[in-house]
């Protein structure tokens, strides 16, 4: 199980941002986020929205880099992804 982070590609205020899950629970993705620093208030219904410079700063901490199907793929197996 682990914390993912897919590609920065996704553009927003002038940034590109990325996803930030974890594939095993809510409670080890907060505890991962809050340890980048990333406020609890920034929680988007399963995921945190990062930006490309903090994409890089999770994987430095642990993250493993996967593309958004595989992101999406994996939160779903896991039972994590919300519906619109």
């Amino acid at each position: 199980m682990a914390i993912l982070v897919d590609q920065a590609i996704w553009p927003w205020r002038g940034r590109r941002w990325a996803h930030l899950v974890s594939d095993e629970s809510y409670d080890e993705l907060h505890e991962f986020a809050g340890a980048l620093g990333i406020d609890r208030r920034h929680f988007q219904g399963d995921h945190y929205d990062v930006p490309s410079d903090w994409r890089a700063r999770a994987i430095a901490a642990g993250a493993d880099p996967v593309d958004a199907r595989e992101l999406v793929r994996r939160l779903r197996a896991a039972g994590l992804r919300k519906r619109r």
